[in-house]
């Protein structure tokens, strides 16, 4: 039974700034774009981009790429520099962030006790790709929803994988998805829209321990970090669109296993 709640953050509303959310083995961190300048990502595994509303110029230790609004870009691991159009936003996750300010980050205090449940990522996957520094593009709207599983999409990197969640108005309530996991965390990245992340605690014999279940409702530019073993579902609600990526590190190898990640045949182990 887990003694650790639900987290639920914002990021920074600086319009000049970024700031960080993190889980235990990843971070994710809010890049606002700001006249004039760029800004600096560097990290010794792979960095997941996503640019879910505008375009950006990402210019890494090894090549430059003009990157299209709603894609997932992977990047190299090393230095890279973003540039977005002022007052735009885009999202880098890591697991192996570099230089990283704890006073940037929002939810620092939750990990000054780490959660012995969490797998560990052990070794990154090999990439397979013919030139490992070159950076990765998938636009989001040209990759196929994978056969069985027509609401998401999924990507990854050697360190991470996440899934894209999208759709318009209120989510089917009798079509929800509860369940939990064992040992990972998952990290529930609210990019538009609001949501409500429904969590129950599952009963064990020491009833001391039983809780209430909570309903937490989370708006665009929040992250839930959920922990092991909770019961738990995401229920976008009210009009217009919802966009959700969940965050998990290591790879989900049972998506993988599936073949519902789109990029898995870049990696190996």
């Amino acid at each position: 039974m887990t003694s650790r709640p639900v987290s639920l953050s914002y990021f920074a509303k600086q319009t000049d700034t970024s700031s960080i959310i993190r889980g235990q083995n990843f971070t994710v961190e809010c890049i606002i774009g700001a006249a004039g300048s760029d800004h600096a990502i560097h990290s010794d595994h792979e960095t997941i981009l996503i640019l879910p509303e505008s375009g950006a110029t990402l210019a890494s230790d090894f090549e430059t790429a003009d990157i299209a609004a709603r894609s997932i870009a992977v990047v190299p691991a090393g230095s890279a520099r973003l540039t977005l159009p002022e007052g735009a936003r885009a999202y880098a996750l890591t697991t192996a962030r570099i230089g990283t300010d704890p006073l940037n980050v929002v939810n620092s205090t939750d990990y000054q006790t780490l959660d012995e449940r969490v797998l560990p990522i052990a070794k990154p996957m090999e990439r397979l790709a013919k030139d490992e520094r070159q950076i990765r593009v998938y636009p989001v709207d040209e990759v196929p929803f994978p056969d069985g599983n027509p609401r998401l999409k999924f990507f990854q990197s050697a360190t991470m994988s996440i899934n894209w969640v999208e759709y318009d108005g209120q989510r089917d309530r009798t079509k929800l998805s509860p369940h939990s996991h064992d040992d990972f965390e998952q990290g529930s990245l609210a990019i538009t829209g609001d949501f409500v992340h429904h969590i129950r605690t599952p009963w064990a014999s020491n009833a001391e321990l039983w809780r209430e279940d909570q309903h937490i409702e989370a708006s665009a530019g929040s992250m839930a970090i959920i922990p092991p073993e909770l019961i738990h579902t995401t229920e976008g609600v009210g009009p217009g669109q919802h966009i959700l990526i969940d965050v998990f590190a290591p790879p989900r190898t049972d998506f993988i296993a599936k073949g519902w990640v789109f990029n898995a045949g870049d990696y190996r182990g």
